[in-house]
This record gives C-alpha cells, structure tokens and sequence, in this order.
C-alpha cells in the first residue's frame, strides 16, 4: 500500500518540496495550499476577477505535473506577462484558471480540470474556499490586513518587529477534503515556506489544527534557509519550531530536517544580508520542550534562481534541492 504523505504549505518551498516527491510513485501525495495570498497577480485575480488566489495552486500544479504535458505546457503556465497595461506582472497559468472558472462556473471544478489537463500525480486541495484575509498583529500592538503587506510591509514602524499573533477576517473554514486527507496521512509535512505567509496561514483555518493533532501521522517541519527580515528576523531553529508550536499542540512536532552542511555561495550570502536575512542557526541540540527528531544534511540546492522578467515580488536566491528532500523523507518512512 502507499504511504500517504500530506504537505501543508503554499509558495516555492512547496513546489520545491513537491518537484521531488512525485518522482517517487509509490507515494500517495497530497498538498493542502494556503488560499491567503494577496500580492503581484493575485491582487488582480481577487480584486479584477473576483476569485480566490491561484498563484500558489499553480505552482503545485506546474510541481506535480507528470511528463505526459509537453515541457511547452509547463512553461506556458510559468511565464509571467512583462508588458501591457493591466496585465503585465500576470501569469499565464492564473489567466487559464481564470478562464476555465468563468467556462465552468465553479473556481473548485476549474483547479480540477487543470491538475486533469496538466496530469498532476498528487492531489491538490485549497485549504479553503472561503474568502478571507490574513490580518498580523505585531510585538508594538499594530495590526496590519492582507498578505502582501505582512509580506512586504510598507509602514516602516512594522519593519523588522516580530509577529505575534496571526489569524484570519473573517474566519476561514477548512475544506472538507483537506480534513480527510489529514486524518488519512502516514507523514504530514510543513515546510519549507515563509512561516507566516505560507505555513501558518492554513494553520489558523478553523478546522486544520484540530485535524493535525487528532491524527496518528508524524508530523515533519522543514526547517528554512534562512532567516526573513520581515517575519522571521533572528530566528534560530528552535524559534521555528516553537512558532509552529503556538498554532499547534506543544510537542506535535517530532521530527524536524535541517540543512547543516553545505555552504552558501558568497555572492548569494552577500545579497540576503543586504535585506537582512542570514542563514538559520541549528540549536536544536538544545531543544528540551519535547523530544524531537532531528535529521541533519546538506539539503542546499546548488541552483541559484533569479527573478523571472516582470515579477515585482521578492523571491528566494538560494532553496532546498527537491531530490536531497525527497530522499530524506522517504528514508524516513
């Protein structure tokens, strides 16, 4: 029988996460997407077309794609428009969902006929179908509405203060399919992502938590690369963990991968500390809440990406590499 895996998360950590799972087929892969993204084209899929974000649905799909869609059906649903008044900053593969949404009626029918279309080994499964908005609140008492701009704050006064709380407006309700696959997993996966832009956000639908801690599967954090000035500055490991730990039952993490060999590339290191971002201390020897695995590695990719042209958004230089994960994990189980 396959072992279940379900990873919980949104953004390129996922589809990195994903790109090295589904060439492992005696997995039954499943990820559950968080629906709160607000920034570069979706703001204009939610403000224009009236629908919830696709940005990180497509990129779960573009992962689990098989061979069987051309490599040009791919690219097609990553390329990102760079001109034109209203359109330029847009991907393809957000238009095409909008499209099928519009043909078909249904925003959940058009995810599914796009995972048939570009024949997707895993399921994808939106957190939820209700609109909602992320709303932080932070350690000097303001709170601050919508993804993008807990991201990429503006206000100066929220720049480099730490969160301290994070929910939903208004209350978002789990998917029910989500939930299922939740109680049905062997391994449920968090990680690697922005903590409180693509982790956390489907932690706090009403329904996901109580569904993480209820089930019999191990749950696996992976820790991130780096810190982020934004969300995460100075964080170690274990402020991670301990993070997660808020949204979830103390103890309900117990195995944790992170990257311990391998060094950054000088060039890469030199521009994350000009956004103040470094690389993620391990001190998780010292982790004494609860007993924890922990797996160490080099999981660094040795890629470097780049921004593709017209995409306005802050993007990870340096990221895990899908195989070295994939192994990981599956060694695991």
């Amino acid at each position: 029988m396959k072992k279940k895996i379900v990873v919980i998360g949104g953004g390129t950590g996922t589809y990195t996460i994903l790109t090295g799972l589904k060439k492992h087929r005696e997995l039954d892969l499943s990820v559950i997407v968080t629906m709160m993204d607000s920034g570069g084209s979706n703001r204009i899929i939610r403000d224009e077309f009236g629908l919830l974000p696709t940005s990180d649905l497509r990129q779960c799909i573009v992962a689990l794609s098989s061979e069987k869609p051309s490599e040009i059906v791919r690219e097609l649903f990553t390329y990102r428009y760079s001109q034109g008044t209203g359109i330029s900053g847009m991907t393809f593969g957000n238009l095409f969902m909008a499209a099928l949404t519009d043909i078909y009626g249904s925003q959940e029918e058009a995810i599914e006929k796009t995972c048939e279309f570009l024949d997707c080994q895993g399921k994808i499964i939106p957190v939820t179908f209700d609109n909602s908005q992320l709303v932080a609140r932070y350690s000097n008492g303001r709170q601050v509405l919508g993804e993008h701009l807990i991201d990429e704050p503006t206000e100066s006064e929220n720049k480099g203060l730490k969160i301290v709380e994070l929910d939903t407006i208004p209350k978002a309700r789990a998917n029910k399919k989500a939930i299922d696959a939740i109680n049905n997993a062997d391994l449920i996966v968090l990680g690697p992502g922005d903590l409180f832009t693509s982790i956390i956000p489907n932690l706090v639908v009403e329904g996901i938590v109580e569904a993480v801690n209820n089930s019999k599967a191990n749950v696996m954090y992976i820790v991130n690369l780096t810190t982020k000035f934004n969300e995460t500055n100075g964080y170690k490991a274990s402020d991670f963990v301990k993070e997660l730990e808020k949204y979830t039952k103390m103890g309900r993490i117990n195995i944790c991968l992170v990257h311990k060999d391998g060094d950054f590339p000088k060039e890469v290191l030199e521009r994350y500390i000009e956004e103040n971002a470094f690389p993620v201390e391990d001190d998780l020897n010292t982790f004494k809440e609860h007993s924890l695995r922990v797996v160490r590695g080099n999981f660094i990719s040795d890629t470097v990406y780049e921004k593709a042209k017209g995409d306005n958004l802050r993007r990870s230089l340096i990221r895990h590499d899908p195989d070295k994960l994939a192994k990981a994990i599956i060694s695991l189980l």
